[in-house]
């Protein structure tokens, strides 16, 4: 990674930023009901007058600002040094070590990495993957905007909206209260869609071993591309049963806490497929350590949520498979981006294109 040949920034201070942006469509899933996005956009100043951005959705608002309390006391930790993502990563860890570097504070840190990141390669007037040695060339995307539980003619009616900008590739939520009606679902949006548009399913840890190898021998003969987190993601030993038992691939990673858990996952034989969140896996640094491993076990790695980001860590990616597209920065950005011919379009202008729109920020803030 080539931070070293940029100009040195030292690190000034940080600004963190809660909003609450509405999703065009609602987003019905077996754990929760989404209709807005708890967002925590990330703003970190150096004094050579350079900005760098990121953002992470939290879930909820609480997790906003208990992610901004963690990420401004790391900030206090590396302040007035220069600046150099990898290294702040280490010291970083260490620090944070007593309390666990899991969950929030993974977070935290995760997207303060992204930010630093984003800074060191506005420096060097490069676009984030070119600086991480690629090209910023056009990510395969897929449509996760909606496809919430509905019934089947509202899903069928919806996949096929999802298809703007010729998307090649949507994701359905299932985790209904009976097999019967994931199948009538999938069957109706699969009717619907192209042939030569993929499919992909998602239970977010709806299932138990038992359910998601019965429903999952059931949706193999449907036209699915991948089955995503039927059961708990840590069980691991469920997970490659899962996997062993079924022709249907399995993706796993939008919960892997860190690099670990990805190797982990692989030599436990939990999956066919990643998909790592950059909030989770520990920012562009982390995200690159992980990207080695699926590499080094030939495995296909997509990417989880914020795709202004992950698109240029997928086209550093050797393994890369799919975006996952959602449009929920379009509230608050600056130049929001449209999907072309399915493909998400890195610009060609120097870090990872991020900028916020003040007025539309104040509009959705939740201080």
């Amino acid at each position: 990674m080539g931070e070293a040949a940029s100009p040195a920034l030292r690190l000034r201070g940080v600004s963190c930023i809660p909003v609450e942006v509405p999703l065009r469509y609602v987003l019905g899933t077996s754990a929760a009901t989404v209709r807005a996005a708890p967002l925590l956009l990330l703003d970190v100043q150096t004094e050579e007058g350079v900005t760098g951005r990121g953002y992470v959705f939290c879930y909820r608002r609480s997790g906003a600002r208990a992610i901004a309390s963690l990420l401004e006391d790391a900030a206090e930790l590396v302040r007035g040094e220069r600046i150099a993502p990898a290294d702040f990563a280490a010291k970083l860890q260490r620090r944070f070590a007593l309390i666990g570097v899991t969950g929030l504070a993974r977070m935290a840190l995760s997207l303060f990495d992204m930010a630093l990141w984003d800074a060191v390669a506005i420096a060097a007037g490069l676009p984030l993957a070119t600086l991480l040695g690629a090209s910023p060339r056009p990510v395969r995307a897929y449509n996760s905007c909606g496809l919430g539980l509905m019934t089947p003619e509202a899903a069928a009616d919806e996949a096929q909206a999802l298809l703007e900008g010729g998307m090649q590739a949507v994701k359905l939520r299932l985790g209904y209260a009976s097999l019967a009606q994931d199948l009538a679902v999938t069957r109706a949006v699969r009717a619907r869609l192209p042939d030569d548009v993929q499919l992909m399913v998602d239970y977010n840890q709806a299932l138990s071993r038992v359910e998601a190898l019965e429903r999952g021998r059931a949706l193999q003969d449907e036209g699915i591309a991948w089955l995503e987190e039927p059961i708990r993601h840590d069980d691991l030993a469920g997970n490659a049963q899962v996997a062993r038992d079924l022709a249907l691939p399995l993706q796993l990673g939008e919960n892997f806490d860190g690099p670990k858990d990805l190797l982990r996952a692989l030599q436990a034989n939990a999956c066919d497929l990643v998909m790592p969140d950059v909030a989770r896996i520990g920012g562009v640094t982390g995200w690159m350590q992980a990207a080695g491993v699926a590499e080094a076990h030939g495995i296909p790695m997509s990417s989880h949520l914020m795709p202004e980001v992950s698109a240029h860590l997928l086209a550093a990616t050797p393994t890369c498979h799919w975006l996952e597209y959602v449009d929920w920065t379009d509230a608050i950005a600056q130049e929001p981006v449209a999907i072309v011919d399915g493909h998400w379009p890195i610009p060609d202008r120097p870090g990872t294109g991020l900028a916020w729109d003040p007025a539309k920020v104040a509009r959705f803030r939740v201080d």
